[in-house]
């Protein structure tokens, strides 16, 4: 029986901004089940790979493929199979978080897409301001809104940027909590994060890049090789001791 396409391989990615190289022949691939995540200085490349992993930006070189679907030559296949939360989430501010999650779900044909929405908005804390205006929401809010409706179509990826910002501390175990719950049941997830504590707790494995380049990947242990005791941050500063220079 062949094996199930993974629900994210990125393939010798190069993405330029005129002479700037940001993403340089980078090879990722996201598994069924895992929280990879994704660490870098500012300027690493991270964002960018996500937009182009998302189909916001095309690359320059390589390819990516979502659940075994190119999206260069699948586009809207792609696309049906993966929710994305930028740093910066773009909500329809006239709309109720609920309207908003019904209309998410009536852009994908989910079916029972009103009990769906019902039941995200309560497992994000938003089940008594479902009902008002999403221009009333804190950046926290609008957050956990953005994640309620990246996971209404139940996709095999998730493309998260950044997704702790702006959320009080409950907000971001909650969130936490539901992600490791979703990967248990097969979701893939990226996540890109400053937040070096988070991602040594919450990740199954790493990846830092630095100049578009990937400087290291695997689990904490592998990284950490035989020094026992040594975090992530740890080593994270020492792979991009020069990022700066």
């Amino acid at each position: 029986m062949a094996t199930p396409a993974p629900p994210l391989k990125v393939s010798s990615l190069v993405r330029r901004y005129g002479d700037f190289t940001a993403v340089d022949r980078l090879d990722l691939e996201v598994r069924a089940g895992e929280i990879l995540g994704f660490l870098g200085p500012n300027g690493a490349g991270k964002t960018t790979t996500l937009r182009v992993c998302s189909g916001l930006l095309r690359p320059d070189a390589g390819t990516v493929a979502i659940a075994g679907f190119a999206l260069a030559s699948s586009p809207l296949e792609a696309r049906a199979r993966m929710g994305f939360v930028p740093d910066r989430p773009f909500l329809y501010d006239r709309l109720s978080g609920r309207e908003f999650l019904d209309f998410v779900g009536a852009l994908y044909g989910v079916p029972e897409a009103a009990a769906r929405a019902g039941a995200l908005l309560e497992r994000l804390g938003l089940g008594t301001v479902a009902d008002d205006l999403v221009e009333s929401y804190s950046l926290g809010m609008r957050q956990k809104l953005s994640v309620a409706a990246s996971l209404m179509h139940d996709p095999p990826l998730l493309l998260l940027d950044e997704p702790l910002q702006g959320l009080d501390p409950q907000g971001a175990r909650t969130l936490k909590d539901l992600l490791r719950e979703r990967a248990e049941r097969g979701l893939g997830v990226l996540v890109s994060t400053h937040l070096l504590e988070v991602a040594e707790r919450l990740c199954d494995r790493v990846v830092i890049l630095q100049r578009g380049r990937k400087l290291a990947e695997g689990t904490l242990d592998q990284l950490r090789g035989a020094r026992s005791g040594v975090t992530l941050e740890d080593l994270f500063l020492e792979l991009t001791k020069d990022a700066t220079s």
